[in-house]
């Protein structure tokens, strides 16, 4: 099976069983730079090297891409494999360690396959022309008699074969071709097939190591308090019974390393887990809690937010005057919508084990989504040179954005600096919940005008709420509409032709925490804009799917995915008596999902009954990836929809764990239907598009049901 090599000893190692061969780097993945072949030293000291063959015929890859669940670890290899001919359990996969030769190492926003695509099926191509040309020239025939399969190069019609292995070194002496021939989608053999993933065992078993189980030599364990408020202060402690237990080997000072300001936080440090947990609890901590004490709570934020709402906002966009439009227009609707803040809560909380040296180097262990942001941030805080630091990135037991902000693994670095000694950092599932990051709270006020023959004439949509963007670089100017929240939410995104079209922002800032959250800003603007579309089409007495199709009449491409949706329905047959569904779509990360909801009512509320998801992510690479991330989004998208929202009180979270911050169960999961529109498209994202629909899709699922058009998320279905 494909084998994971974590470390570069590993791959040294590998590399040197029988020399490198034949290495293939590409010059910024996601980019148009080509393949380069690389001698030994350039692999190590200047491009990517991507694709190594070595003389033994052990294919390694390496995997610029961290596996947070989304299955990048057999992803990546699978391009290569396409093109190379081999086989997915012949690859050595190794992780990219931070180092810039290796690139962009960022997993998220739904880049991993979109990113990579061109340029890693580019190395496999490239890859097996030079060792077919090697075997060619070998047997003194012309390439054109010669094929690849399996992992060897074979002279057709007679009796003759070559591995790769006995190529690699023959092969790093050609040229490499400049445009080598990519497979024919028809002729894939992995590629846009279902392909059991062969990381799966290791996981279910307990073998896979993620970052929560990393073990190094002499390791200490440290369990970190932060202030209970937003911005507060270590005003004293009195740590006499926390030192008490055994095992306690310190009790320290560190930093929170939150946007707008650091503050102190108390970490207990322990030869165990268990003991640093027991003994954090035991100390006797004053805060002080700040300023905010008193002004900070949700529900002030809220009402924020819905003046600002009042204004004109920021214009991000125009399509004719709106205003003047909407002003001398008397058939017009409005309406403001309303989503919370949320917590990421990853199965697996955040943590990372760190070791400071007395070299002056420094080895970082961590569950992160970016391996080139932790070098780079890891150097900073230490103020040494960016060589001296070693990234060890590991498998993370989920993220969905939250580990692409890695304040932990900063606080393990300064604690093994300070204990000059290896220290794992775990923050207790209530330091997770209560300290965020969070998704941001935001609004979407909608106005609209009917017009003539009961057309959708006119959309503006005045998004409100605090910039991720301005909150964590500082670079939003009071004069600029957020960037990231206007290209979701352009026209040229979500591709409704409206006539007269306008979209604006208003920025309402807050000092609590915000972050990127799956599917970032399109799963708070996908509800407002969806259920308003729906508002429109009933105002204008046209079928929602009818009337999305009127607006989309100049996109094809999501005229057949809502097509889609609709001869899905249709096959699913006539709804039984007290069932209702709802529709909703929307375009985030270059791929369409769409989205209807089954609903009914029963003694105990409103059910969900059934999910119904079309995906248009163009080219992919597994079937079951795709479908088995839309799940992952239809019950975010749920628990989003109908669980509590993360709310302040005088400075403080309300939320600690998952008894008062909840997700959907098993026992709540509807039923799913998954369909996936086929096409040759370039590859879009897959990890989150499939979330924005779902919320308003049993939003407006409701109304069919009730004739209660709903605003405010979340939804309680026991009370609807």
């Amino acid at each position: 099976m494909m084998k994971n090599l974590n470390t570069r000893r590993d791959f040294i190692k590998l590399s040197s069983l029988g020399g490198l061969g034949l290495v293939l780097g590409v010059n910024q993945l996601g980019h148009a730079a080509g393949v380069k072949k690389l001698t030994a030293a350039a692999a190590e000291l200047e491009l990517n090297p991507f694709v190594i063959i070595g003389t033994d015929g052990i294919v390694t890859l390496v995997n610029s891409r961290p596996d947070m669940g989304q299955g990048s670890a057999q992803a990546v290899p699978s391009l290569i494999a396409e093109e190379l001919e081999i086989d997915l359990k012949d690859i050595n996969l190794i992780q990219s360690d931070g180092r810039r030769k290796y690139g962009s190492q960022q997993s998220g926003g739904s880049s991993t396959v979109r990113g990579l695509w061109t340029n890693l099926r580019k190395a496999g191509a490239s890859a097996k022309e030079m060792l077919i040309e090697a075997a060619a020239n070998q047997w003194g025939v012309s390439t054109d008699q010669c094929y690849a399969e399996n992992g060897k190069v074979i002279l057709k019609g007679q009796n003759k074969s070559l591995g790769y292995g006995e190529l690699a070194e023959a092969a790093s002496k050609l040229s490499v071709p400049k445009n080598p021939k990519l497979k024919d989608p028809a002729d894939f053999r992995y590629l846009m097939k279902f392909n059991k993933r062969l990381d799966v065992p290791d996981r279910v078993t307990g073998k896979a190591v993620f970052g929560i189980d990393v073990e190094v030599p002499g390791m200490l364990y440290a369990s970190v308090i932060h202030p209970p408020s937003v911005q507060g202060k270590l005003f004293s402690f009195d740590d006499s019974a926390a030192r008490k237990v055994i095992g306690v080997k310190e009790v320290l000072k560190t930093k929170s390393y939150y946007p707008g300001g650091d503050t102190e936080a108390l970490a207990v440090v322990a030869d165990n887990y268990w003991s640093a947990q027991k003994a954090a609890k035991l100390l006797d901590i004053k805060w002080d809690d700040g300023d905010l004490k008193k002004t900070l709570n949700t529900d002030k934020y809220v009402s924020d937010m819905y003046e600002a709402a009042k204004g004109e906002g920021i214009n991000s966009e125009e399509d004719g005057d709106f205003n003047a439009f909407y002003a001398a227009s008397e058939n017009k609707l409005e309406g403001i919508y309303e989503t919370p803040f949320l917590s990421h809560s990853a199965i697996e909380p955040v943590n990372a084990t760190a070791h400071v040296k007395e070299d002056g180097t420094v080895d970082v262990w961590a569950p992160i989504q970016g391996p080139d942001g932790a070098l780079s941030e890891t150097a900073g805080l230490l103020g040494i040179s960016p060589d001296k630091v070693k990234i060890h990135p590991q498998l993370l037991g989920g993220s969905f954005g939250r580990k692409a902000f890695m304040n932990f693994m900063k606080e393990a670095v300064d604690l093994s600096r300070q204990m000059k000694a290896p220290v794992k950092v775990i923050w207790a599932r209530e330091e997770d919940m209560s300290q965020g990051p969070y998704r941001p709270a935001m609004l979407s006020k909608m106005q609209c005008v009917i017009g003539r023959g009961n057309s959708l004439a006119a959309l503006s949509h005045h998004a409100v709420g605090e910039s991720i963007m301005g909150q964590h670089w500082g670079g939003l100017m009071p004069y600029q509409a957020d960037g990231w929240i206007g290209g979701e939410l352009s026209k040229d995104n979500h591709k409704y032709n409206f006539p007269v079209h306008k979209l604006t922002y208003s920025r309402v800032k807050t000092p609590i925490p915000i972050l990127w959250w799956r599917s970032v800003y399109a799963s708070n603007f996908g509800w407002g804009q969806e259920c308003f579309i729906d508002e429109m089409a009933h105002k204008a007495g046209k079928d929602p799917i009818a009337a999305r199709k009127e607006l989309l009449k100049n996109s094809p491409r999501d005229l057949k995915v809502i097509a889609k949706l609709e001869e899905v329905l249709e096959k699913q047959g006539a709804l039984p008596d007290g069932h209702v569904r709802g529709i909703a779509m929307f375009r985030s990360f270059e791929t369409m999902s769409a989205a209807a909801v089954q609903l009914t009512k029963t003694d105990e509320g409103l059910k969900v009954v059934k999910v119904t998801s079309i995906v248009d992510c163009g080219m992919h690479v597994n079937p079951d990836h795709v479908k088995a991330q839309t799940e992952g989004n239809i019950v975010m998208g749920l628990s989003a929809a109908v669980k509590g929202g993360i709310t302040f009180s005088n400075g403080k979270c309300e939320q600690q764990n998952f008894h008062n911050y909840q997700f959907m169960r098993f026992a709540e999961m509807p039923e799913v239907d998954i369909h996936i529109v086929e096409n040759m498209e370039h590859p879009g994202g897959v990890g989150e598009p499939g979330l924005p629909p779902i919320a308003p899709a049993l939003g407006n699922a409701i109304f069919n049901l009730t004739g209660k058009r709903l605003r405010k998320l979340p939804i309680d279905l026991a009370s609807v």
